[in-house]
């Protein structure tokens, strides 16, 4: 199906990849989802095998892979082993650009070298209480104190919440000024900032999810990523990539789920025959195998067309909304097609179930990617 898509260099990286896998992350599971979140050591390894930020210069420890095929690479591979915690994506494809994007030499060199080893996991901070997918809504405030910025507020929802390193936090900046907003980079340590709780969600069990709280945080002039007043266009750009990534995700999941149920309708038996012998069985799978596919190649040609820096946010939007929803249909079959045992959370379907719903959610919800592409069609 995908012939051609993949070169040598890129199947080289993925045998590397699930032999990383298979070697490091497979063993670590029954502890995580123990402990509730991903253990700390699994970043170091990572990173010292070169697959934390591949896209950051050799200067500063990266391998200069720019080409997104190599990040959609280990997505798929971390969906085969049925791994949702580990946020390797989050870390590597959406935080890291925008230190990679706007970040000056200083904070590429004191940031991005830790982000690459392992040694400073990403987090970004965007969405509030009261601001989820209207990012420009958000409350959280920077002011500027002469010889430094004064930050206050909550964000909630944050991925790598717990243990992230560096947080790169959106504030408004520009009291009266929708768009006003700055980008600034806070340590973990810094007074004035806190977390809260790790969340207690329906899926991604293992991946941190936190609140953070922002009172009275002094952030240094030099930790201002950018330009203070011109946040909020950076966050724009960058969400075309990060939406990519989602998509990326529930095309590699819903893969994973139908490969899953085949194995089980295969082996499972009812009124004396295996399940896959049923009509409807073998028409539910064959629905599942067009919708994967289409959205696959779907999501390749986005892909393609980011390594050319032709992604367009509409274009983003339908490979996440189409990727999205249709996973969410293809795991609900899937769970249907393995009867009792699918409700049962030993069953990765019974996870994957738990964990495709947040995906229609995050990184801008269906709604807003139906918004963003009307938009594009229409006049004005």
């Amino acid at each position: 199906m995908r012939a051609g898509y993949f070169d040598d260099d890129h199947e080289a990286f993925r045998q590397a990849f699930r032999t990383f896998c298979e070697r490091e992350v497979v063993p670590r599971k029954p502890e995580w989802d123990k402990a509730g979140i991903v253990d700390r050591e699994i970043w170091r390894i990572a990173g010292r095998q070169g697959f934390l930020v591949p896209a950051a210069d050799p200067a500063y420890g990266g391998l200069g892979l720019t080409d997104l095929r190599y990040e959609q690479i280990m997505i798929e591979e971390l969906a085969r082993v049925h791994e949702s915690g580990f946020a390797l994506s989050l870390h590597n494809a959406i935080v890291a650009p925008y230190l990679i994007t706007a970040g000056t030499e200083e904070q590429k060199r004191r940031y991005l070298t830790r982000a690459v080893s392992g040694d400073a996991v990403l987090a970004i901070a965007i969405t509030e209480p009261e601001a989820g997918s209207d990012a420009a809504a958000m409350r959280t405030k920077a002011m500027d104190a002469g010889d430094h910025w004064r930050l206050d507020g909550a964000k909630t929802f944050i991925s790598n919440g717990i243990c992230a390193d560096l947080v790169i936090v959106a504030a408004r900046t520009v009291p009266d000024e929708r768009h006003g907003i700055g980008l600034f980079l806070v340590e973990s340590g810094t007074p004035g900032f806190t977390r809260g709780r790790k969340l207690d969600k329906l899926g991604l069990r293992t991946q941190d999810t936190a609140e953070l709280f922002f009172d009275d945080c002094r952030i240094p002039k030099e930790n201002v990523l950018g330009d203070p007043t011109q946040g909020f266009a950076l966050i724009v750009k960058l969400f075309a990539q990060e939406r990519l990534i989602v998509a990326m995700s529930a095309v590699a999941g819903a893969e994973v789920a139908l490969q899953d149920t085949i194995a089980y309708v295969t082996e499972r038996q009812a009124f004396g025959r295996p399940i896959a012998k049923f009509q409807d069985t073998r028409f539910r799978l064959a629905q599942m195998r067009t919708e994967i596919d289409v959205a696959q190649a779907y999501v390749d040609r986005c892909t393609l067309a980011a390594a050319d820096n032709a992604l367009d946010a509409a274009s983003a939007a339908e490979a996440k909304l189409f990727a999205t929803e249709m996973l969410g249909r293809v795991v609900d079959d899937c769970v249907q097609m393995h009867g009792g045992y699918g409700y049962m959370w030993e069953y990765p379907i019974c996870r994957a179930y738990a964990d495709a719903r947040v995906q229609r959610i995050y990184a801008g919800t269906s709604e807003i990617m139906k918004d963003i592409i009307s938009r594009s069609m229409l006049p004005g």
